[in-house]
């Protein structure tokens, strides 16, 4: 065995360490990896599958040391159709536009397995940092981050254990503030309208810290409904009415997004629904395309644009030796906008 320890951080992994790993001989890895020559299964197997415990990534730079590194962060976020994202690439490219680096952006579509795929092939590129949404990833994809040997931020959510630097909100914090601001406007009756996306890690943790904060004041939520596919004002409409036929007493709708929220306050306002005086409405993320509304949607600011600068921010300053190499943590308070949909009282 070598004297380097193969997760150190500060070490790119090579071939050594997975012919190491493997049991096999540098060349016969550099085969199977290049999938190149003539290798048994029984070989290509054990080569991979140590290849992947280790994290390693083959580097694609033709004619490069194994140490090159390019002038590119990779930035891997969940959808491009969802406008918060475009809100922290904007802040990611400010912060970047100063400097030599470049961002390239990788979609998930919230699929661990994708997410993978686009790291494994954006690692391969050896970019000078990673910026990636959320704190949970598979283990292989765990295991490529930490054997990477370069900065890695993961943005938009603190509620778990970061595997280098992290920056974002609790959304478990964000669930329960707001759960209080609405028991404080006295609703009792409350329902909740959000995805039934299993891998929206973001959004559980929001509606367990919401959840929590009611059962402490001895209320549960009343009624739920959830959807599938992408957000939309027509979605929001859709599901408005389909709750509250099905429970008419609620007082209190609460969205896990703005757009299905800004479609359930339309939806009110064209049935003449008294808000918030008779029911009251919120939902998360801020979203600044509702700002030209008659009427402004409760909801709660996460800090998107400022999350994607700070994240840049780190790479750039330990590329440039300003920072300490790892564990910075920077969590952002989100805030309340209680908008005209929830404050029914003056306190």
């Amino acid at each position: 065995m070598s004297d380097a320890d193969p997760t150190d951080l500060r070490r790119p992994l090579t071939l050594r360490d997975v012919s190491e790993a493997s049991g096999v001989s540098e060349m016969t890895v550099s085969r199977v990896l290049r999938n190149r020559g003539d290798v048994s299964e029984t070989t290509r197997t054990k080569v991979l599958e140590a290849a992947k415990r280790l994290g390693y990534v083959p580097n694609k730079i033709a004619g490069a040391l194994a140490s090159s590194r390019v002038n590119l962060v990779a930035v891997i976020i969940p959808s491009l159709s969802n406008m918060v994202f475009p809100e922290v690439m904007t802040g990611i490219s400010e912060v970047l536009d100063e400097t030599d680096l470049q961002p390239v952006v990788g979609v998930t579509n919230y699929r661990p397995e994708k997410e993978e795929d686009v790291l494994y092939e954006m690692l391969s590129w050896r970019p000078s940092g990673v910026i990636i949404a959320g704190l949970e990833h598979s283990e292989a994809s765990r295991a490529m981050l930490k054997a990477s040997g370069i900065p890695v931020v993961e943005i938009m959510d603190t509620d778990g254990q970061a595997i280098d630097a992290v920056v974002g909100i609790s959304h478990r914090r964000a669930g329960r503030e707001m759960a209080r601001a609405i028991l404080k406007q006295g609703f009792e009756n409350i329902g909740f309208l959000g995805t039934k996306m299993p891998l929206d890690y973001r959004a559980r943790k929001r509606f367990e810290g919401f959840t929590e904060a009611l059962a402490k004041a001895g209320i549960e939520v009343q009624d739920q409904i959830f959807y599938e596919g992408g957000s939309g004002l027509a979605k929001g409409r859709e599901m408005t009415q389909a709750i509250l036929q099905r429970s008419p007493d609620l007082d209190f709708l609460y969205y896990s997004n703005d757009m299905i929220g800004a479609g359930g306050m339309l939806w009110c306002m064209d049935q003449g629904i008294a808000v918030p005086q008779r029911l009251g409405l919120a939902g998360f993320n801020g979203v600044e395309l509702l700002d030209g509304f008659s009427r402004r949607l409760a909801t709660m600011e996460s800090g998107r644009h400022e999350i994607g600068q700070l994240a840049a921010r780190i790479i750039a300053d330990r590329l440039s030796g300003a920072e300490p190499r790892g564990g910075q943590r920077v969590e952002l308070t989100p805030k309340l906008q209680l908008g005209d949909t929830l404050k029914r009282y003056k306190n």
